[in-house]
């Protein structure tokens, strides 16, 4: 663990009583966010496509440092939507309830427009937008029942710039931004509609991040990201912890007048 992960171990007890679900929850900025929910009291879901052993490896990473949350792992495949559904399904059947989900869960699969092959564009949009759509259905039908909740996308801010060799993955990320403001507006107007517009209430924000330092950016090569480090405003790559900071803000209940908004943690890469 590093020093940085160390610093979020419980240092505040704004989520204490929630329970949160984050897609692709187990490795990267999805396990930083995890950190941080926890580090706020919340009890955590990290959900995962296919790696057991990096599950197991967070799960007790996890348990060692928040003995005090509690943390489930579900394991399942995001671009299906019956296993979107019953994921849900399990998450609040184990926990009792689902108060936050982060959709984090996001795949690449990169190539010019000119070479894309029908699977790899399909393939990406499955992942990074139905998925999220899918989940954030099954969420918000239960979220609206209790009248609170918070659903957070993840983004990128590729999807507000584009970005060369990433026409599917842009067009996904992009497609998160109508995602959240339609899902916030129509949120607004169920709880209204019931009456239950005077509590902390239903939210729908994403968070965007620039190049952030995790086993993503492994494979580049030095000499690229020092050029990707010099378009930067900043000069340097971003932590996990400080899009996961943000992620637990937007969270919490005293965000509750905060929806249909984009977030970027970005360096200034997009301003």
């Amino acid at each position: 663990m590093t020093a940085t992960q160390e610093r979020v171990a419980r240092v505040g007890d704004k989520l204490t009583g929630r329970v949160a679900f984050v897609t692709g929850g187990t490795r990267g900025i999805g396990a930083a966010i995890c950190r941080s929910l926890a580090g706020q009291g919340a009890d955590v879901a990290a959900g995962y496509s296919g790696n057991q052993e990096a599950a197991e490896r967070f799960r007790e990473e996890f348990r060692a440092t928040w003995p005090d949350s509690r943390l489930t792992v579900h394991r399942g495949d995001i671009s299906s939507a019956d296993d979107c559904r019953r994921t849900i399904e399990e998450v609040i059947d184990q926990h009792g309830r689902l108060d936050i989900l982060v959709n984090n869960a996001g795949i690449t699969a990169d190539r010019s427009v000119l070479k894309m092959s029908d699977d790899e564009w399909r393939r990406v949009l499955d992942v990074n937008l139905s998925g999220a759509f899918y989940l954030s259905q099954a969420a918000l039908r239960h979220m609206l029942e209790r009248g609170s909740g918070r659903i957070v996308m993840i983004s990128s801010v590729i999807g507000e710039m584009g970005n060369i060799g990433q026409v599917n993955y842009a067009s996904a990320k992009s497609g998160l931004f109508g995602l959240t403001k339609t899902l916030a507006r129509e949120a607004a107007m169920n709880l209204q509609r019931s009456g239950k517009l005077d509590g902390i209430g239903v939210t729908v924000n994403t968070v965007t991040p620039g190049f952030i330092a995790t086993e993503m950016l492994g494979t580049v090569p030095e000499k690229v990201l020092d050029g990707i480090r010099a378009k930067i405003p900043l000069g340097r790559l971003g932590e996990p912890e400080e899009v996961a900071r943000v992620v637990h803000f937007l969270a919490a209940d005293g965000s509750s007048y905060i929806t249909g908004q984009i977030w970027g943690v970005n360096g200034g890469l997009d301003m």
